[in-house]
């Protein structure tokens, strides 16, 4: 089932996701609809915070991001990133390595508003996959950017508060907008 990615000015995006102690049906059946919401958005990740449940889950893909490349080492070798695709992390812990890299980010609930982030441009990542099994790996490129951005989403933090000053007051028009919009569609609902 696609679910309402939820937009800028909902406060489940500020919200710090709770531990996942155990693998539910319910947590299965979200981790599977997260999969199918953030296809049908043509998105690479997607954090719970983004439909609306503060956990620490995120899903992943980025067989589809040709264009920008990723790595991957198991175990210090170097593995095939899309064979490790899709990727479901519990409870993540990630640390930045590598020279910091500026790159263009989206955000899916962020609609048409990118800017440049300067980020690690590799990730060490240790987390629990949605069999049980802990995982660790090393990833750069555009998984490692797109790991770093989700943990943010999974902490309460967007990327609009990692942007440079000059883009966000360039950006703040339409910031102002999705907020209010957001803000006005919560209300219509209560």
């Amino acid at each position: 089932m696609i679910l309402e990615v939820v937009k800028y000015g909902h406060p489940a995006l500020r919200q710090k996701g709770a531990r996942v102690e155990k693998m539910t049906p319910d947590l299965e059946k979200l981790i599977a609809d997260m999969f199918e919401t953030m296809y049908a958005a043509k998105g690479v990740g997607l954090a719970a915070q983004q439909v609306g449940r503060a956990l620490q889950l995120t899903v992943l893909d980025v067989r589809g991001a040709t264009e920008r490349p990723s790595t991957l080492e198991l175990d210090g070798k170097e593995a095939d990133v899309l064979a490790f695709m899709p990727l479901v992390l519990l409870n993540p812990e990630v640390k930045g390595a590598g020279d910091s890299l500026a790159a263009s980010e989206g955000c899916l609930s962020f609609p048409e508003i990118y800017a440049d982030i300067t980020r690690p441009g590799l990730a060490d990542v240790r987390a629990t996959n949605q069999k049980g099994a802990e995982i660790a790996f090393r990833c750069g490129g555009l998984l490692a950017r797109a790991i770093q951005h989700e943990l943010d989403h999974l902490n309460g933090i967007l990327f609009i508060d990692r942007m440079a000053r000059a883009d966000k007051d360039e950006l703040k028009p339409q910031l102002n907008e999705l907020q209010a919009s957001t803000k006005a569609a919560l209300k219509a609902k209560k």
